[in-house]
């Protein structure tokens, strides 16, 4: 016969395990903030930005985020030519330019000049970085408007103005080898 006791046995838990599970369990109800202040971590996810729009927004909701964009870029929407009539290819469409451009922030001849585009504008006009294209001085030139000759804002870069380049060039030439 077989007499089966009945003892009760209370297993108590070590007091370091006991700890760690509340903590863990009252880690779970707690909000970002809470848990933040708990730990003395500041450690959370941060945002990167892509659009110049949202900047406000996350201004006021977040204390750090990455920029995927220059802040300090000027950007003018009123420059875009949205017009139906366009010939431009639909496929490609330049939105922004960063930096300098060649034609326009640098010393250019006047036909390639984009401040006064040579086909709509008049020839005589001029930016401040055009130069004559045939005495290679900045224009306008002792001939940029003469009646007598053809005038030099008229020249282009062909068959028709290289040998007066050349010309021009040759007499500068000379006269600096002189003195």
């Amino acid at each position: 016969m077989v007499i089966k006791r009945r003892e009760i046995v209370e297993i108590t838990p070590d007091p370091c395990e006991t700890k760690k599970k509340t903590k863990s369990k009252r880690r779970k109800r707690l909000s970002k903030k809470e848990e933040e202040e708990d730990d003395g971590t500041p450690l959370r996810g941060i945002f990167c930005l892509k659009k110049r729009q949202d900047l406000k927004i996350f201004e006021e909701k977040e204390d750090c985020f990455i920029l995927d964009f220059d802040p300090n870029d000027s950007f003018d929407a009123r420059k875009l030519s949205d017009s139906p009539e366009s010939d431009d290819d639909e496929d490609v469409a330049i939105i922004h330019e960063k930096g300098q451009v060649a034609c326009r922030d640098f010393p250019h001849p006047r036909h390639l000049c984009l401040k006064f585009p040579f086909e709509s504008s008049q020839h005589a006009s001029h930016c401040n970085q055009c130069y004559c294209y045939v005495c290679d001085v900045a224009a306008p030139c002792a001939n940029w408007t003469v009646s007598y000759a053809t005038p030099h804002c008229e020249a282009l870069e062909n068959a028709r103005w290289k040998p007066i380049r050349e010309l021009y060039l040759d007499a500068r030439r000379r006269v600096t080898t002189n003195k």
